[in-house]
């Protein structure tokens, strides 16, 4: 029997490194999501009030309006006067658009 223990032992050391090595499978890299959601997650507050202040200030629909604009944590309070339901609507609409919104907090007013 001293003969075959050698064998015997090497293959168990086979199979036990056979089997560890079937176990030490590298994880799958995560699937990723769509640029959009990778990108709004690392807008800043900044970043985003100033995205938001730069496309109202292009509109045509708002210029000469100073509609302010704060952000906490992605959501975009506007605060401002203005002329109609229109402009009001308008400036909603932007601000959705904007990278990095996550709420809109609606306090524009219009002028009676």
């Amino acid at each position: 029997m001293n003969k075959y223990t050698g064998v015997w032992v090497c293959g168990a050391l086979l199979a036990t490194m056979m089997l560890a090595s079937g176990c030490s499978k590298q994880p799958e890299a995560p699937v990723p999501t769509s640029a959009s959601k990778a990108t709004v997650a690392n807008v800043s507050d900044i970043d985003v009030t100033e995205h938001v202040r730069t496309a109202l200030r292009q509109s045509d629909l708002l210029k000469g309006f100073d509609i302010n604009v704060v952000t906490l944590k992605g959501d975009v309070r506007l605060i401002g006067v203005l002329d109609s339901q229109a402009q009001i609507d308008e400036a909603i609409k932007i601000a959705r658009a904007s990278d990095g919104t996550h709420t809109i907090h609606d306090e524009l007013t219009m002028k009676k």
